[in-house]
């Protein structure tokens, strides 16, 4: 079974313990759990001090665990991320995650990046909403507004609390265009988490190790067990858009994904009955001279926009809407048609973000 669940699966500000799993040759770390598990924090700190001075990485995290909640031990933030240090350079992916943060927070920003990086890279909301607003403001990372409205997004999805008034702030800066833009980036970024957590989860069933091996570059790291909070500190500060000549263009290629099915077509409505027949009712949304619509997200399978589109066309503020499906290249985009003002798109789509839906305003 894989090493690393040896550790504590404990958050920077809970106690809980996931399941934890072991064989006999690692019965020291295991003894140690069971001892925290029944609140025995000493004789916890006991099994793990002597196995992480020997440089065993799952004991380093454990220990790092005790010294950040003060717990067997006195608290002590600074030797906790000292241990957490030396266990994400032995590759432990929850150490490496939690030392990323606690460098961000006490201003090791530049150190702290690629760390966040790769944890962002699996999906973790406090490191997309950190690495967003770094490429918003361009003061740690690139100043990338669609990258940076892209993981933004995807945090708020994720439902950190604070990325939802950090996307209010940026609808106010970034143009409609760079926001239709990240659309499709979010949702690439989204299959590329979702592959790298398959793979890992492949691995651990095969058996090999959860963990990175060392080298000589920082290691690509989990999603972090940190409190909702971290982050929230780190706040947008908008500057005039660069032209367009000067934004970057490291937006990462998307990996192969599935080709999208084609759009069938629709078959063609029949000619209208000669004889006078009493005229459909239409919502306001479908009246005549409908120009506005909702973009509700860019995939790589077009079966996800279909189930996309069942879980809110029967919402209230839907009413009177219709499904579109365009091809992009590899990616087919779902609309949702028939907004006959610019006010009612945004009045859906501010209802639709209230729920946790992602949603751009385009005619």
């Amino acid at each position: 079974m894989r090493k690393n669940l040896r550790s504590l699966r404990l958050g920077l500000c809970g106690c809980t313990l996931a399941g934890l799993a072991f064989t006999p040759a690692l019965a020291d770390v295991k003894a140690g759990v069971d001892a925290w598990s029944a609140g025995n924090y000493q004789a916890a700190v006991q099994q793990w001090k002597p196995l992480a001075d020997k440089g065993d990485a799952d004991a380093e995290f454990n220990l790092a665990q005790a010294y950040k909640m003060g717990r067997g031990v006195p608290l002590d933030p600074a030797k906790a991320e000292d241990l957490y240090g030396k266990a994400a350079a032995k590759g432990h992916i929850q150490a490496a995650d939690t030392y990323g943060l606690m460098l961000f927070q006490r201003g090791e920003r530049q150190k702290a990046l690629p760390y966040l990086e790769a944890s962002a890279e699996r999906g973790d909301a406090r490191a997309e909403y950190i690495l967003g607003v770094a490429h918003f403001n361009g003061d740690v990372a690139t100043k990338d507004w669609v990258r940076a409205y892209a993981l933004v997004s995807l945090a708020r999805q994720a439902g950190l609390p604070q990325a939802a008034n950090a996307l209010a702030q940026m609808d106010e800066h970034i143009p409609l265009e760079d926001r239709q833009k990240s659309v499709q980036l979010a949702a690439q970024l989204s299959s590329e988490a979702e592959a790298n957590r398959a793979r890992q989860t492949a691995g651990a069933e095969l058996g090999s190790p959860a963990r990175a091996a060392p080298t000589p570059t920082l290691p690509k790291v989990a999603a972090v067990n940190g409190p909702a909070n971290a982050g929230a500190d780190y706040t947008l500060a908008p500057s005039p858009r660069p032209a367009a000549t000067s934004m970057p263009s490291r937006i990462a290629a998307a990996p192969p994904v599935p080709k999208a099915e084609p759009v069938k077509a629709q078959p063609p409505k029949p000619p209208a009955p000669k004889a006078p027949a009493p005229k459909p009712q239409t919502s306001p949304a479908a009246a005549a001279g409908s120009s506005w619509r909702l973009q509700l997200g860019a995939f790589g399978v077009s079966g996800n926009a279909e189930k996309l589109w069942a879980s809110i066309s029967g919402r209230p503020e839907m009413a009177g809407s219709r499904r579109q499906l365009v091809p992009a290249g590899k990616l087919t985009k779902l609309y949702a048609t028939g907004f006959s003002s610019k006010a009612q798109a945004e009045k859906a789509c501010v209802a639709l973000r209230a729920s946790g839906k992602e949603c751009i305003v385009t005619s």
